[in-house]
């Protein structure tokens, strides 16, 4: 399958289960792949035929600026729910949610999390 990558799209938002996490704020980083058959695409140069990477953006950004979740992996379980039901042609994508500066002790780049999730038929 064809794939297209949107990454390390920087985002500020509210997740996180202390309460300065919830009440300060932090940065997240997102990694997108999204598997879509990308052959008419190619051949007609109309993004009709593809995924519009604006409107992907778009959508992370609401996710992830939007209501505060506790778990990295809500917030990739609902963007990824979100890519599969707004994208006909998005037969699969994996969301890694990264959070650059978590407040847990310990001597780290980051803490991530990644889903793979199929358009369910």
């Amino acid at each position: 399958m064809d794939k297209i990558y949107l990454n390390e799209m920087v985002f500020y938002g509210f997740h996180g289960v202390f309460p300065e996490e919830k009440k300060l704020g932090q940065r997240f980083l997102v990694n997108l792949m999204l598997e879509v058959d990308l052959k008419k695409a190619g051949e007609s140069d109309d993004i009709d035929q593809s995924i519009d990477y604006g409107y992907v953006y778009q959508l992370t950004r609401e996710v992830l600026e939007g209501p505060s979740k506790n778990l990295l992996e809500a917030v990739a379980e609902e963007l990824s729910t979100v890519l599969l039901s707004r994208f006909n042609l998005l037969k699969a994508c994996t969301v890694k949610v990264i959070k650059p500066d978590p407040p847990i002790p310990g001597h780290y780049q980051s803490v991530a999390v990644e889903i793979y999730r199929e358009q369910s038929l």
